[in-house]
């Protein structure tokens, strides 16, 4: 739903049709479906067997002889099943849902690319540009402030406008704004470093800036989507990974071999080069090696920073495969959970049972982001990351059965004469 509330205000009531906004939020809370299943247990198991256990049902099952695990037994079999369902709808109908609902939006997007532009914030996602605007009526811009810094000199051309109207070419190459009513501001440098730099002032009724959106990749949408690791099932996920692991140990072995060769120490040199460094008056000896010492650690930075984002786009491939089975087996979890815990708290009606399970679902989230989190820097494995709430909450339900086993649900006699 993070696109709702980042688009909310500029799909609504801004020439789409009902259609496309009811569609696209559709597709957007398909993706909170295997989230919302390990919560719903929770609350229903805790609901139903606090209920039984408030009415004294339980009691009235085991004192005939009927335990709570077999009580449980045909529950956990639903459970089972459910676990099942939601692993399944993750992997075969999440895919699809992300894919259409991505597509749909940058459809979107295209047709209107003024969407992305907030009121009163600099706009920066344009390389070389920096945009801000008043306000906006569905594309019809107002008060329009841009930085030009696609010579890198700062800030020494600088265009305003009244109004304006941005809409994307028919080839897709090029996203062109139209300016209207307003003024560029350019600050030449003079060569008499004595004298000030001129500003140069041009107004213009109508103005066009043609914005290059290669470095976008505007591609058609489906395409823009289709290897991307959430619009994958699990099968699609595992060959991905092995081909980017693959693609990781070539760039590996790629660059040991070009650290080998260019930067490679000759043990039969080293008495020539001490001679030449000592001295000193050499300049151009001294210049060289500390250039070269320049590339060395630029090539090794630029090299470190690309075997990292390697790194985490196979781990955010690991996470969504992790994700898919962790949030099924965490309905198990839950009711594992939430049916012990309704058989000890047989009190309370329907609110002390509610706020137990909001409370210990809330903190499995906080538990599974901080893991995702984690995996997603690169400090833990995507197994870890994505299993470690599972793993703290395993105990906690063998924990609560235990309690529950021993805690005779029969209840004494004075109980019952109340």
């Amino acid at each position: 739903m993070q696109f709702l509330w980042k688009y909310i205000d500029d799909l609504i009531g801004k020439g789409l049709d009902v259609s496309q906004v009811s569609e696209l939020m559709i597709y957007s809370i398909a993706r909170f479906v295997p989230l919302a299943l390990p919560i719903a247990v929770l609350i229903s198991s805790v609901m139903v067997l606090g209920k039984l256990g408030e009415n004294y049902e339980l009691a009235a099952l085991q004192s005939s002889g009927i335990s709570l695990i077999s009580i449980m037994k045909p529950i956990f079999i639903l459970i089972v099943l459910i676990s099942i369902s939601s692993f399944l709808f993750s992997n075969y109908v999440m895919p699809i849902a992300n894919f259409k609902g991505g597509s749909l939006l940058y459809d979107i997007k295209k047709k209107k690319p003024a969407i992305n532009i907030k009121e009163g914030i600099f706009y920066n996602d344009i390389d070389g540009f920096s945009i801000k605007i008043g306000s906006k009526d569905d594309d019809v811009l107002n008060d329009i402030l841009i930085y030009d810094h696609k010579e890198n000199l700062g800030n020494k051309k600088v265009i305003s406008a009244k109004s304006g109207k941005m809409k994307i070419t028919d080839d897709e190459k090029y996203m062109e704004l139209y300016l209207f009513d307003g003024n560029s501001y350019i600050e030449i440098e003079n060569n008499n470093k004595k004298k000030k730099s001129i500003n140069r002032k041009i107004s213009f009724q109508k103005d066009l800036i043609r914005f290059d959106l290669s470095s976008f990749n505007m591609k058609n949408s489906e395409m823009l989507y289709k290897g991307h690791y959430a619009m994958l099932n699990n099968k699609q996920l595992s060959y991905s990974i092995d081909s980017l692991n693959n693609k990781l140990t070539d760039k590996q072995n790629l660059i040991k071999v070009r650290v080998a060769e260019n930067y490679k120490y000759d043990a039969n040199s080293r008495s020539d080069s001490v001679v030449l460094l000592n001295n000193l008056n050499n300049k151009r000896i001294h210049e060289t090696a500390i250039n070269k010492l320049r590339i060395l650690k630029s090539v090794s930075k630029s090299n470190a920073d690309d075997l990292n984002y390697k790194k985490t786009i196979i781990a955010k491939h690991k996470i969504e495969w992790h994700r898919k089975i962790s949030l099924a087996f965490a309905c198990i979890i839950m009711f594992l959970i939430g049916a012990p815990l309704g058989s000890i708290i047989r009190k309370g009606g329907f609110s002390v049972p509610l706020l137990v399970s909001i409370l210990l679902f809330v903190v499995y989230y906080v538990i599974s982001i901080t893991g995702e989190k984690t995996a997603k820097d690169l400090s833990a494995s995507p197994l870890e990351g994505m299993w470690i709430s599972n793993f703290i909450f395993i105990p906690i339900s063998m924990i609560l059965i235990s309690l529950a086993l021993r805690n005779s649900s029969i209840p004494k006699f004075k109980d019952l004469s109340q």
